[in-house]
């Protein structure tokens, strides 16, 4: 169903996504079948090379252009009192991933990956879920939009991930108006709120809620109403990516509430995608059973800024190597099984 309005252009998108590359997978397979090593020996990592080939449409699989995209938002609802710092800090740690001083900037270091911070209009919050849409369908379409720009200058693989105080509490809105229960069952303390503001987040959950009740039948409006600035984005980013045939990995609870939006308009729209983690957030590991996802990796890590992700990426970089760089039976003089 279309509406005239600027979501339209993002449904035909989501009507014609390109699929996976069988042709691609049966090399990968191929090629697997005469590696130095058992087959099955490498587990997941041999699933990964043929997850990656079939979605870049490209054989040999490739991760050598990685990006880390790392997206920016700040929030009305920030006003209940949902967050232990303040919203300045938002701005405050894009200068600290400008500057090369967090988390992600290392570990990108560490695997070689590209890093693209993108700020959305941190000067001018989203309104407050409790009150009032967080966007405009106008603005948040062209926030998705915009997040397709993570991709501009071509990559072989995706990882997305955020920065926003107060976001743990708009995935819980998502997930929430997405999935039915309450604002108690998807949230939790996020940067660090004590009882008080873990109810206060779960009370602001509710009244969004009960406020957009009538609306919640369409995942994008459930984005523009409940979500912000970053999620729209990173929504973007996904189908984006989708339509230039790059595999994406997503980091945690927010990261995953925004792809959430995508499956519930199409549950094949993450197909493309790898979870990176389980988060440390409680409410990640329902959001992934929901969708039937299975994450990558369990660190107990609830950072955000894609750092989930760019380790995920690590594994996958791994996977690649050993699928295109193992010498054959053939090539090392070794036998194989009869």
């Amino acid at each position: 169903m279309t509406t005239g309005l600027p979501f339209d252009d993002i449904r035909a998108l989501l009507s014609s996504m390109p699929k996976t590359d069988g042709d691609a997978i049966a090399k990968v397979k191929a090629r697997d079948g005469i590696l130095t090593k058992p087959p099955g020996a490498l587990g997941k990592l041999e699933h990964i090379a043929e997850f990656m080939a079939g979605w870049q449409h490209h054989y040999p699989p490739r991760a050598d252009r990685t990006v880390v995209a790392v997206f920016a938002g700040n929030h009305g609802v920030v006003n209940q009192g949902v967050a232990a710092y303040p919203q300045a800090v938002t701005a405050q740690m894009v200068a600290n991933f400008q500057s090369d001083g967090a988390a992600v900037n290392q570990i990108c270091k560490t695997f070689d990956l590209g890093l693209k911070v993108f700020e959305l209009a941190l000067e001018q919050p989203t309104g407050d879920i409790t009150l009032e849409p967080a966007l405009g369908e106008k603005d948040c379409a062209a926030t998705m939009a915009y997040g397709m720009e993570a991709i501009a200058g071509g990559c072989d693989l995706l990882c997305i991930g955020e920065m926003g105080i107060g976001n743990t509490t708009i995935a819980a809105a998502l997930a929430c108006g997405l999935f039915g229960g309450k604002g108690e069952d998807w949230v939790g303390p996020g940067t660090g709120v004590d009882g008080a503001g873990l109810k206060r987040k779960a009370d602001a959950v509710n009244k969004a809620i009960l406020l957009n009740k009538g609306h919640l039948h369409d995942a994008l409006e459930v984005l523009r109403r409940l979500g912000g600035r970053e999620l729209a984005a990173m929504a973007g980013a996904i189908l984006g990516a989708r339509m230039q045939n790059v595999p994406v990995i997503v980091d945690g609870y927010v990261a995953t509430a925004a792809a959430a939006v995508l499956y519930k308009a199409d549950k094949s729209a993450l197909d493309h995608c790898l979870f990176g983690h389980v988060s440390a957030e409680s409410a990640h590991a329902r959001l992934l059973k929901e969708m039937g996802k299975e994450a990558l990796l369990n660190l107990g890590m609830r950072l955000g800024e894609a750092s989930g992700a760019a380790m995920a990426a690590g594994v996958v970089k791994a996977a690649l190597a050993c699928h295109n760089g193992m010498a054959t039976f053939e090539s090392a003089g070794v036998s194989n099984k009869d």
